[in-house]
């Protein structure tokens, strides 16, 4: 049979689906100690308590696993990596200097794992290239510990869902350090995504401040420290605050840094940072920079968060129809949203508090 598709692209597919990680080990009937890092493990049953997993039929411990009527599924910790890592890697003798727990009938139980179990032999299945292996869970034991999480070709963190409820009806996305939270994990994202560095603000006592960053893999020196407390007036994250917060607030700080023949295009900058949806600086502070910010409204339609894009002003697209520009615009209305903010679908602009000064 022709597939419309190579191996590299199905393992990039299957890959999408997350998993948890694990070690299965076994003894030997010499005593000696095997194990490898698996990820296809997965319950099957209750009644009877069945799971299985599978190993490719030319690895080496594949006729130990074959024969060895018991083994344990080591449920990795998400600071494991290390052990993960070990265990995916062929070698003579994976245990060395390994601290562990000897279970029943002798088994491995590695030490400090998120949960294991131990398990009797039932069948090996055929299934192409890999044998699937199906056991019956003799004994459990479940920690605390968070799980290691892969996805992607990468590792990743297991963590509450955003969108998960809580306890008494209580939203999920309440808060200021909800907020922030979610906006650290938009930065991540868009730097992984975009070729710039990103920068997360709130606004403080004396303005917007730096809280969080996530660098430019190629430009690492466009960065902001945090805590950096930035200009109202003369800035992308300052220009989408006072865009979105009560006249009040901002009046003040536009009175200390502005002349009065710098307010004709100050208001612009406000006119169109409303108009859509994010705010852009070109060379403002005359260090070569550019920079493009949206705000994250909160369900009263005020700005509690800046998701910021800096570059050189040479190589940074400041446009308001670049897949930059566009993608920051989605993620600022999609954090709004999750805020409460029930604006005009597509739009974080126009808030009834937001006066031009």
């Amino acid at each position: 049979m022709t597939y419309q598709f190579d191996h590299r692209e199905l393992r990039d597919v299957l890959g999408s689906f997350v998993t948890g990680v694990t070690v299965v080990t076994t003894v030997d009937a010499t005593g000696r100690y095997h194990g490898l890092t698996v990820n296809s493990f997965s319950s099957v049953s209750l009644d009877p308590p069945l799971v299985l997993w599978s190993q490719s039929n030319s690895s080496p411990s594949h006729p130990i696993f074959s024969k060895s009527g018991r083994f344990v599924i080591n449920i990795l910790a998400e600071d494991q990596i290390d052990l993960s890592n070990r265990f995916a890697r062929s070698g003579p003798d994976k245990f060395s200097n390994l601290e562990i727990e000897v279970g029943i009938h002798g088994l491995p139980i590695l030490k400090d794992t998120s949960a294991w179990l131990a398990c009797r032999f039932v069948s090996a299945i055929p299934g192409g290239d890999h044998t699937i292996f199906l056991g019956e869970v003799e004994q459990i034991r479940r920690t605390a510990r968070k799980p290691l999480v892969f996805g992607g070709g990468k590792y990743l963190v297991a963590d509450t869902h955003d969108l998960a409820p809580l306890p008494g009806g209580k939203s999920p996305d309440d808060g200021p350090f909800h907020a922030m939270r979610l906006g650290g994990r938009a930065i991540a994202r868009l730097a992984a995504e975009f070729d710039h560095s990103f920068a997360l603000a709130v606004w403080g006592s004396h303005g917007p401040t730096v809280i969080n960053w996530a660098p430019s893999l190629t430009s690492p020196r466009k960065t902001l420290p945090v805590g950096l407390v930035l200009p109202v007036t003369l800035t992308a994250p300052g220009i989408a605050f006072a865009a979105h917060l009560p006249k009040s607030v901002i009046e003040p700080f536009v009175e200390a840094e502005l002349a009065s023949s710098a307010i004709e295009r100050w208001s612009a900058d406000l006119h169109g940072a409303r108009a859509h949806g994010l705010a852009i600086t070109i060379n403002r502070l005359g260090g070569g920079d550019s920079a493009l910010s949206v705000p994250v409204l909160d369900a009263s339609g005020h700005a509690v968060l800046t998701i910021t894009a800096i570059g050189d002003t040479g190589q940074f697209e400041p446009s308001l129809d670049s897949p930059l520009a566009k993608t920051l615009c989605v993620a600022g209305q999609s954090l709004s949203r999750r805020l409460g903010y029930a604006g005009e679908k597509g739009q974080v602009h126009g808030t009834p508090q937001a006066a031009d000064l």
